[in-house]
Parts: C-alpha cells; structure tokens; sequence
C-alpha cells in the first residue's frame, strides 16, 4: 500500500510601510471683485412729472450722474406718494495692481468686492529627523504647516 502525505501550503505575508511628511503652505492674495452697474428709478400717485429725472453721461472712464427731474402735486390737498431712487455704478477698470512681495500694492475695486491678502512666510519652516519626528514652524498669517506619520502594518495569511 501506497502512503501519500501532502503538506498544505502556507504564505504568509507582513508588510510594514511608513510614510512621513511635512506640508508648508503659503496663502496667495486673491481679489473677487463684481461692477455695479447704474439705475435710476421714480414712481408715485397723484404726481406730474414736467421731466423726469435719469443718468447721464456714463463712459468708460466716468461714473454716470443723475439729473433731477422736476415733480408737482397733480391734485392739492390730496394723497400722494413719491419715491425716486438713484444708484450711481461703477467706473471699470482696465487693469489690476500689481503684486509686490506677494500682497497687492493698491487693488482696483468695484462696488461688491472681497478680498484676501495673501500669507507671509515669516519663519515658516518644516523638517524630518533620521528617526522620522516631523517638526514645523509656524510662520506668519494665511500660512500653514502640518507634520505627518502614517504607519501601516499588513498581514495576510
């Protein structure tokens, strides 16, 4: 009689892996900037209008002006209601500051703008020891650092 024997197969595996990291970030300055544009508006009751009111004499290089209208009682003694309305826009512009270490010097802005400086290095600094300790600096306003360890660890059988 024939004995076979069979060893099962064994595979194992272990994986180890180690990720250090720094990461420094510097804001950069951003202008978001919207025109207004001009308007004019008037309405009432029981009011005459002998010429109305409007903007005039918009260019590329000057905000529009409002001229007045000229407005009277219809019936004296009566109820009247009145409301004229004016908003003078804004002038384009045909370019933006210029940068100078990174901020804007003096930014064009229109009339719905926000704005954000941008970060200063300062002493912003980041390194990693032989042993793999992360060790940042902070640096000056709209900056970031951030040190990082990712450990893994991987068996399979």
């Amino acid at each position: 009689m024939l004995l076979a024997s069979a060893t099962t197969a064994n595979a194992s595996e272990i994986r180890s892996t180690i990720t250090d990291s720094v990461q420094l970030t510097v804001d950069g300055p951003a202008i978001q900037s919207t025109r207004i544009g001009s308007s004019y508006s008037v309405s009432g009751s029981n009011i005459t209008s002998s010429s109305l009111g409007r903007l005039t004499g918009a260019s590329t290089t000057a905000p529009a002006t409002v001229s007045a209208g000229s407005y009277a009682l219809t019936t004296a003694g009566q109820a009247f209601s009145f409301s004229e309305t004016s908003l003078v826009g804004d002038v384009p512009v045909s370019s933006q500051a210029t940068l100078s270490s990174g901020q804007f010097t003096a930014p064009n802005l229109y009339g719905d703008s926000v704005t954000s400086s941008g970060g200063t290095a300062g002493s912003l600094a980041g390194t990693i020891s032989a042993t793999g300790v992360a060790t940042v600096t902070a640096g000056g306003a709209g900056t970031t650092a951030i040190g990082q360890r990712a450990v893994e660890l991987s068996v399979f059988k």
